[in-house]
């Protein structure tokens, strides 16, 4: 057998399956790492990619832990032992690049292959043999996967129960967006521009966009926001439309002093801004994170306090006065943006779940102290399960006899949720107002 390493060349099918194999498999392997981390990292080791490496990797990276459980079913009838996950990680890729491709699937085979040659080459001829035995009984794969739950879904077991349990009727709604290509929505800077001239400009540049209910512009199409018009000069940021509910329903005012304890990246902060002429304190436990703050602020001419502090910690941060308006962007499991970060998939554990819940409810009832009297909180996380939103917002209010659900603008007297559609990632909201 040939072990000798062969050097692939850029730009091949070979040489993105074996990054997006390394992506994946630092996502299943024993550490667990973070997809957005791991692949900012390897954009920094490689900074001659063009955007077409780099549009190749992430497209196979992404798709591939969509897939969740897909691409492991079929496996389990051709593989007898366990392979090194870097093995195992460019199978599932090259398992997922035969449903993208399926007439290539003999050249995916042949890449694969001179992919595996650069991780394993002593498995090379394992690699070629599951690979063609797959195509071989291609016919039997929709079945295997039907049979299966968290294959016929692509999402973990555990997940599955809790979402139908707890959404009985869009149970499998939820699910199925969380499987999509997320959709891309761009925030209008009021302080610069309009939702009309920004239309005029995305029309101008043949890119097709619609106006949705909040002001949101949703693209038919993702593309880099080096095409966006306006973008550099601050008319524009990428923001999902969902979350540009948030400031709308915060409804903060002109001279209040408003508090987005969870900022980072600064998205929600800079909306807030843009709606109103505020004194706004921005907290982010992550001093890295923190900066992202301020590079968002600056691109688009806007001020705020920045600080990196732990939220919970008044005596680091607070100065004593009390805040008219709170944004509580809490920490949660994200099952509701799973399809923008689709490694959560296989790093949450159904036991994460709690655990979330106590630093919430640990994060709300500390930023409870800091709101002024007749000032609003606005609660919202990025999670379908009801432990991380209705459940804990009911436990809230339940704790303090001076707090009670207030109306959104516009809206409906109660907390809401945002299921996730082909519009918008999924979100709860809930607005709290203090006796």
């Amino acid at each position: 057998m040939n072990r000798q390493r062969v050097t692939l060349q850029h730009g091949s099918l070979a040489y993105a399956l074996l990054h997006a194999a390394q992506c994946v498999a630092a996502v299943i392997g024993d550490e667990g790492e973070n997809l957005t981390a791991g692949f900012e990292r390897m954009l920094h080791d490689h900074p001659e990619w063009t955007d077409a490496i780099r549009g190749a990797v992430r497209d196979l990276t992404w798709t591939t832990l969509r897939e969740y459980g897909r691409g492991d079913v079929v496996l389990r009838h051709f593989v007898q032992k366990p392979l090194p996950t870097a093995i195992h990680a460019l199978l599932l890729v090259a398992l997922c690049r035969f449903e993208q491709r399926p007439q290539d699937a003999h050249t995916v085979v042949d890449q694969a292959v001179d992919a595996a040659g650069q991780l394993a080459p002593g498995l090379k001829g394992v690699v070629n043999g599951v690979l063609r035995n797959v195509l071989r009984q291609h016919s039997e794969l929709p079945r295997w996967r039907e049979q299966d739950m968290a294959a016929r879904h692509a999402h973990p077991a555990w997940w599955i129960r809790r979402v139908r349990a707890q959404h009985p009727r869009h149970w499998k709604a939820i699910l199925a967006a969380g499987n999509l290509h997320p959709p891309m929505s761009l925030r209008v800077n009021r302080r610069r521009a309009t939702v009309e001239a920004c239309l005029e400009q995305l029309a101008a540049a043949a890119i097709a966009a619609r106006r949705l209910d909040n002001d949101a512009l949703l693209l038919e199409r993702a593309l880099p926001i080096s095409r966006l018009p306006g973008f550099a000069d601050g008319w524009v940021s990428v923001q999902d439309a969902g979350a540009q509910w948030a400031a709308r329903w915060l409804d903060a005012r002109d001279g209040e002093r408003v508090l987005d304890a969870c900022a980072a990246p600064g998205g929600k902060a800079a909306h807030l801004l843009e709606c109103a002429d505020i004194d706004l304190t921005a907290l982010e436990l992550d001093p890295l994170r923190a900066e992202r703050i301020w590079d968002n602020l600056n691109r688009l001419g806007l001020s705020a306090t920045v600080k990196a502090s732990d939220c919970c910690a008044l005596e680091d941060w607070w100065d004593g006065k009390p805040f008219d308006r709170i944004l509580a962007d809490v920490p949660c499991s994200a099952s509701g943006v799973v399809r923008r970060h689709p490694d959560i998939k296989w790093l949450r554990r159904e036991s994460d779940i709690a655990r979330f819940a106590a630093r919430q409810a640990e994060i709300i009832d500390a930023l409870w102290r800091v709101l002024t009297p007749n000032g609003i909180m606005l609660y919202v996380s990025c999670s379908v399960f009801d432990e991380e939103n209705r459940l804990q917002i009911e436990s809230f209010l339940a704790r303090h006899p001076d707090a009670e659900s207030s109306p959104f603008p516009s809206q409906a007297d109660k907390p809401s949720y945002l299921l996730p559609t082909t519009e918008h990632d999924g979100f709860y909201f809930a607005r709290i107002h203090k006796r």
